[in-house]
């Protein structure tokens, strides 16, 4: 993974709010708890409100300006359970990009379609 695709990742992880330490963070990343330190010194350095420390995890807490997702709710919970089964019935690849997907749809869905998703 490139490591723009990695830090596009983490952002997303890191919206989900609730706060993550770096260990969860690699290893859903695949890759080092180091890495992890220097992407999240990369994101604030680059203006992004990290808000965390070492030993005791991340969070974004305040709002980011992502280009928006333009689905419908119907939409968005027809691609979570498309999502859902590819991880359950695809191969490893698949499974990954599946889990992808359903990262940046719940993080940028509104609360009122997240619980049904």
């Amino acid at each position: 993974m490139q490591k723009s695709e990695r830090l596009f990742r983490l952002v997303l992880l890191l919206r989900r709010g609730r706060v993550t330490t770096a260990r969860e963070l690699a290893d859903t990343l695949e890759v080092s708890e180091r890495t992890i330190y220097r992407d999240v010194q990369s994101l604030t350095l680059s203006g992004i409100p990290v808000e965390g420390e070492a030993g005791v995890g991340y969070i974004l807490r305040h709002k980011l300006d992502l280009p928006p997702l333009m689905f419908t709710s119907e939409e968005a919970i027809a691609l979570a359970l498309g999502a859902r089964m590819v991880m359950a019935w695809g191969d490893s690849d698949l499974e990954k990009a599946a889990i992808r997907v359903l990262e940046k749809v719940e993080a940028v869905a509104p609360p009122s379609v997240k619980e049904n998703l």
